[in-house]
């Protein structure tokens, strides 16, 4: 998603906690000042039996949902944990997501996503950085887990079934490893729980005082430089950036929501998690994307607003030309803000989208990161700027500064984007320096180059941090140069974005091997491909005598580039 705006416009439009209470700023609905777990328990009080989530036919109600994330934050108090503890979340999209989700924040506990893609190595630097005593996994995540647990702190395990939800008849195409699974009883495994069973139980929380600046969520990222770090994010930081996602989008409680984009990503959590709940709208829940899913979703259950990735539009167009003519009814679809990961949402793609869609509009989603619980701005409906992420949201200031005076540059001067809002991060867990490097004075550096013309569109232009993005997912080359190191023909490794038609950017790989020791290129992507997300893998690797370094060690990427 896309960037954000700063403490004084000379003005600040700040979130003031008072008692519990905050400003709300100018442009947005007022609404109660509460976290969304609250919002969660307000549905389910006055439309308890309106649908919260459907997936793939089983219909969720809001008192559903939060009687189960009840008995999932009783177990938890009962177990010992309390406010202010990481629990971990590995696990892709099923409702049981949601009910970890509210069940932690519950008791105030800090919700910390890991990506499912992620491996042993992966896992453990997150679950070793936290300290994290609990992990909520899907059943054929635990091996992964089970190789972490021995060297971490982990004591309590719970296993979830993503097709313990599924109706007896689902009524979208099912993915192929559910459909396969479904009838497939589980044994869990000495040491973990069955987090279904925990959810089914009569129990409810003891309540907890919690205030808005109180950390709710901690979302693992590289920020500027170096190896992932937790950005700590706040009841009030959610509550903010998702009044102003809704808001600046439309969305309202009767509208029917596709969630499509993973829940763990920080504009997935928003658009799928988050905004269902502050609005009371229904979401249609999918494991992952699937272009016949989407289209059967949004004709069978009126979808009128859907969160998407430009490639995902283009794999439905790619669908519904093969189909033909009334294949599939989309005329329910009204909005449809789109991300431009892996190629760009286009002006002649939004046409096209339409001729399928006919009342749909798709615009550019926004700017953001993870320091800013992102959508920092977004594209006012009819009034797109191709080839720009909108204007500054409301509440937010964007500045654009020359990165080396440090000084605010004119309109259409490109510099690094500088901004500030309610939904600026509390900093990065238990790293004072790279917290001190990012935030200044309550400003985010966030070392993307970016431009704002005279009506105040922004334009993200690229990074000056080395961060690679495949396919819309951040890579960091410290952390996949940690695990190349550790195959036994290798004594150093750098890598950097190699451009990619299809995906954006790839990861390539540049080897200095030990002495005597041999690997060939293709053997050692294949030996990345087991020993990290996909989509973190090299996919080239080039093999060479020294890496380009500074005296006092420091590796050159820049100088990589030329021998890209």
């Amino acid at each position: 998603m896309a960037p954000t705006q700063e403490p004084d416009r000379r003005t600040r439009l700040a979130l003031t906690l008072k008692d519990d209470t905050m400003e709300t700023p100018q442009n947005l609905a007022p609404r109660p000042q509460k976290p969304l777990h609250e919002y969660l328990r307000q549905h389910a009080r006055e439309r308890p039996d309106h649908p919260a989530c459907i997936w793939y036919g089983q219909a969720i109600s809001w008192a559903e949902l939060d009687r189960a994330s009840d008995a999932f934050a009783a177990h938890l108090q009962a177990l010992g944990v309390a406010k202010g503890e990481p629990v971990v979340l590995f696990l892709n999209n099923c409702p049981q997501y949601l009910v970890a989700h509210f069940g932690i924040q519950k008791i105030g506990a800090i919700v910390c996503p890991s990506g499912p893609l992620n491996k042993e190595h992966e896992l453990a630097y997150q679950v070793n950085d936290l300290q994290a005593r609990v992990i909520v996994a899907a059943d054929n995540l635990l091996p992964v887990v089970e190789k972490v647990r021995g060297q971490s702190a982990l004591q309590h395990v719970f296993g979830v079934r993503y097709t313990d939800w599924l109706p007896e008849q689902p009524t979208l195409d099912l993915p192929p490893e559910l459909a396969a699974t479904a009838q497939t009883p589980v044994a869990w495994p000495a040491g973990v729980e069955d987090f279904w069973r925990v959810m089914h139980e009569d129990a409810r929380p003891q309540a907890v005082d919690m205030a808005l600046d109180d950390v709710a969520l901690m979302t693992y990222t590289s920020g500027t430089t170096g190896l992932p770090k937790g950005a700590m994010l706040s009841y009030g930081n959610a509550l903010f950036k998702t009044t102003v996602c809704a808001d600046c989008n439309g969305v309202g409680g009767d509208d029917v929501l596709l969630s499509v984009a993973p829940l763990y990503h920080i504009a997935g959590m928003l658009m799928g998690v988050n905004v269902p709940v502050i609005t009371g709208a229904s979401s249609v829940l999918l494991h992952r994307f699937d272009p016949n899913a989407v289209l059967q979703a949004i004709a069978t259950y009126r979808v009128s607003w859907w969160y998407s990735i430009a490639p995902m539009n283009v794999a439905c167009m790619q669908v519904l030309q093969a189909a033909g003519p009334g294949a599939f009814d989309l005329g329910s679809l009204k909005r449809n803000p789109v991300t431009s990961f892996g190629i760009a949402f286009t002006e002649s793609l939004a046409t096209q989208w339409q001729s399928f869609a006919p009342h749909c509009l798709s615009q550019e989603a926004a700017y953001g990161l993870s320091e800013t619980h992102t959508c920092d701005t977004y594209t006012p409906a009819g009034k797109a700027k191709w080839g720009t992420q909108g204007i500054v949201a409301p509440g937010v200031t964007i500045r654009i500064l020359d990165p080396d005076s440090g000084q605010e540059l004119p309109v259409g001067e490109v510099g690094e984007i500088v901004l500030t809002s309610p939904g600026v991060f509390k900093g990065y867990w238990n790293k004072p320096e790279a917290t001190a490097a990012t935030l200044r004075d309550g400003w985010v550096h966030t070392g993307d180059m970016g431009k704002m013309d005279a009506e105040g569109y922004l334009s993200f232009i690229g990074r000056f941090k080395e961060m690679i993005k495949v396919s819309g997912y951040s890579v960091f080359p410290e952390e996949v140069e940690t695990i190349l190191i550790k195959h036994p023909a290798v004594a150093q490794a750098a890598v950097i974005a190699e451009p990619d038609a299809e995906k954006g950017e790839v990861v390539k790989a540049f080897i200095v091997k030990k002495a005597g020791a041999e690997v060939s290129a293709e053997a050692l992507v294949a030996w990345s491909r087991e020993n990290m997300a996909l989509y973190k893998a090299p996919r080239h690797v080039r093999f060479i005598d020294a890496l380009p370094a500074t005296g006092a060690g420091k590796v050159l990427r820049r100088l990589l580039k030329d021998l890209a």
